[in-house]
């Protein structure tokens, strides 16, 4: 796993920084990985549909609009994850059963938490670049996070 203070030093024009404040709940604080796409508002059942179909390896990034009324993504979908040996999950918006997913083996960061579940409609899109944070995220461009954030590349850093 390359640092991304490192990658900062070594590759500064190349990246896109995420300006906004992100916490971890993850069993990883490292990880990075091809990126994978939902946006979604309340409603996580695209969340977990992409979580059991995107590629080994990927990160899940959920646009779901910055609201902080319920959580996307909990214990059970963060179990798919581990199981499916995802890189992480980057969630705008909130998780719930943080004690949980720190003992998963998996990248998870998000605005906060809350204990209320998502509505279940499936509405959203998927696979499409998602804004926030004064950055976009496009499938298959390359995501990289660690304890000091979260940088964009278009091609993979080695």
């Amino acid at each position: 796993m390359v640092k991304t203070a490192d990658l900062c030093d070594e590759h500064a024009d190349e990246l896109t920084l995420v300006r906004l404040e992100l916490k971890s709940y993850g069993g990883k604080k490292q990880f990075d990985g091809p990126i994978s796409t939902v946006k979604v508002f309340e409603d996580n059942v695209l969340v977990k549909r992409a979580l059991q179909t995107i590629p080994e390896g990927h990160v899940l990034v959920v646009d779901g609009g910055g609201s902080r009324k319920c959580a996307l993504v909990g214990d059970l979908l963060g179990a798919i994850a581990e199981e499916r040996k995802l890189a992480g999950i980057i969630v705008n918006g909130c998780v719930r059963d943080t004690a949980e997913l720190g003992a998963q083996n998996i990248g998870v960061l998000a605005l906060g938490s809350n204990p209320f579940k998502s509505i279940k409609k499936g509405e959203g899109e998927t696979n499409i670049p998602v804004t926030f944070g004064d950055a976009q995220f496009v499938p298959g461009q390359y995501v990289y996070a660690d304890e000091d954030g979260v940088v964009l590349s278009v091609e993979k850093i080695d």
